[in-house]
């Protein structure tokens, strides 16, 4: 029971609240508006029933609105709606048949209604307006303000013309379904387009970040008005939360959200139940009450509130062995249609794909950790010499997990000279690692506490690779540097290695010449050594071949590259900026690169 003012109390009328009926009420899109075909029909009822008022009335769970309307007194005809306390047409809704009043004042079922005083409604003859289900959808009235006998002529017309009126409204139905229809083939299209490029767009990159930041693109606004991937950490806690919204101006709302929701999950959280669980949740009809109750913080709520909750659903993402590594969240705002058990299946693949994407960054960074720290176990601690500066660098290639053969030494001899090595072993995988550990201490076994020439020092190199196997050919340039005359005086030996630069206090900048065969050949060649002379503050710079080398341009054309900068750096850069400045010169290098520059104090 309700009441409807004035003290007067209505029945509720469970027909009026049936959700299929008022899916198709929905799918007419008619509103309290005008609408020209309808008000066609209030005023051929008008006109052939001789009547002051005629309306096409649509009837929902809260009010009757009318498309169609002629004779309305003010102020009804400018709402074109009035409450149920108000409506005649919610009962031919109830009865689902027409209903014919020849004095309103007379029915029990209607004579308190308001639309008798304050519409003058009397007589009224109302017949079903239905789809094509045969669910009423409202009626096609005439209405009188004095008694009024209806004759049977005048009702077969109201129903030939509530028939033809059914049939428009049915039309509008069938034309938003087809747009339904279609909207959703568009969808379905979409989202097979999304999903088949879905795995070459996350397998073409190993960065976890850069994985996730796609994933969400690629679902916004396609499936979704905003989304957030949870990733979390090994005890299963969140540890990252990231998002997109359609809506650029909501960016920072979202990553305030997303920031919050890493602490602010309650144990009601949708969230946290599937990553718990590993079940999907789907709520089709959302709103800020499933963000209180699922959140701790008082700060999401309102932004919950600016974001826009709809509706949501969330999906694990999977790694190996199903074990549960974050969560999909999908999130529609109020307007656009709830999640259903089709958008379910999407998500759920879209999360495979994704655990299969994240599991592969994920063991992509723990195997270049790894790599990255057993290459650096490799690489000495400069020593600390006086009158010579040292400074080195090594960068394995970017897109690359593997260690590699790059490598670079300097240490001192017991009578104080410096050695100074750098080399490349062919390979980029543990075996060339493994081997370049084996070249750098022969170099090192093979010179220290010795006097000989350079060449002599390199030949030997090469006799003793031969003598103990190993397995591999490299480039190598190996210099002894000693005082001389306020300076230092440089002997070096070069095996198929990039050629050392020299670099002069006053900025000039020139390539020492003297490149011989490469280290490990079956049949060692004759070594050639070469001298030049460090005055205090030139720089000499070894390099191996990452520095220089690229897919797209000769090798030649990368080292002329590499002179332009050193020139056009000046005299007098630091040494440590100067080896920053070569690196960030290479932009995105594709082998490894070592760099050993030294300079004379």
């Amino acid at each position: 029971m309700s009441e409807h003012g004035r003290g007067r109390v209505s029945v509720p009328i469970p027909a009026l609240a049936d959700p299929d009926r008022l899916r198709s009420l929905d799918e007419t899109r008619l509103d309290a508006v005008p609408d020209e075909a309808f008000d066609r029909f209030a005023r051929l009822v008008g006109d052939l029933l001789d009547v002051p008022v005629a309306l096409v009335s649509l009837v929902d769970a809260e009010r009757q609105f009318f498309p169609g309307a002629t004779g309305l007194p003010e102020p009804w005809a400018a709402r074109r709606e009035t409450p149920l306390s108000h409506s005649f047409c919610q009962h031919v809704v109830d009865i689902e048949m027409p209903l014919v009043l020849p004095d309103a004042r007379l029915y029990p079922r209607v004579r308190l209604n308001l639309a008798i005083e304050d519409l003058g409604v009397v007589a009224y003859a109302g017949m079903p307006l239905t789809d094509l289900d045969g669910r009423v959808l409202g009626s096609l009235c005439a209405i009188d303000s004095k008694p009024r006998a209806w004759s049977k002529e005048q009702l077969r017309t109201l129903a030939d013309l509530a028939a033809a009126c059914s049939s428009e409204l049915r039309l509008r139905i069938a034309v938003r379904g087809a747009e339904q229809a279609r909207r959703r083939a568009e969808e379905a299209h979409g989202r097979l387009a999304m999903l088949a490029g879905m795995s070459e767009m996350l397998g073409g990159t190993l960065d976890v970040t850069t994985a996730v930041d796609r994933l969400g693109h690629a679902m916004v606004p396609l499936l979704a008005d905003w989304c957030l991937v949870t990733l979390v950490d090994p005890a299963g806690r969140p540890r990252t939360v990231t998002g997109v919204h359609r809506d650029v101006e909501r960016e920072a709302d979202l990553a305030r959200f997303a920031e919050l929701l890493t602490t602010g999950l309650s144990g009601e959280s949708q969230i946290r139940s599937v990553l718990r669980t590993g079940r999907p949740a789907v709520r089709a009809v959302a709103g800020l009450d499933d963000v209180a109750s699922g959140t701790t913080h008082p700060e999401l709520v309102p932004l919950a509130d600016r974001l826009g909750v709809g509706s949501h659903l969330t999906v694990p993402i999977t790694a190996a062995g199903d074990r549960v590594i974050g969560a999909v969240t999908l999130v529609n705002r109020p307007g656009r249609r709830g999640f259903d058990a089709s958008d379910l299946r999407t998500a759920q693949d879209i999360g495979v794909r994704a655990g299969q994407a994240v599991g592969n960054s994920r063991l992509y960074g723990e195997q270049r950790h790894v790599a990255e720290v057993l290459q650096h176990s490799m690489l000495p601690a400069l020593p600390a010499v006086p009158g010579i500066e040292l400074a080195a660098r090594y960068l394995p290639a970017a897109d690359r997990v593997e260690v590699g053969g790059d490598w670079y030494d300097a240490f001192v001899q017991p009578d104080g000279e410096l050695i100074a090595a750098i080399g490349d072993v062919a390979g980029h995988d543990i075996e060339a690692a493994a081997t370049m550990g084996q070249l750098r201490n022969l170099v090192r076994g093979n010179a220290y506490g010795r006097d000989d020439p350079v060449e002599d020092l390199m030949a030997h190199l090469d006799r003793a690779m031969g003598g103990l196997r190993v397995p591999t050919v490299a480039t190598a340039v190996l210099a002894r540097i000693r005082p001389a005359d306020g300076g230092l005086r440089v002997s070096w030996c070069n095996a198929g290695h990039p050629p050392p630069l020299l670099v002069r206090a006053d900025g000039t900048v020139s390539v020492a010449d003297g490149r011989g065969p490469l280290l490990g050949l079956a049949r060692p060649p004759r070594r050639t050594g070469r001298t030049l002379t460090l005055a205090s503050g030139d720089t000499l710079l070894l390099h191996t071949d990452g520095l220089i080398e690229r897919r797209d341009q000769p090798i030649d054309e990368g080292q002329a590259d590499l002179l332009a900068h050193l020139r056009a750096g000046g005299p007098g850069v630091p040494l440590d900026l100067l080896c920053d400045r070569l690196l960030a010169a290479a932009q995105q290098w594709e082998d490894d690169v070592a760099l050993l520059a030294l300079r004379a104090g």
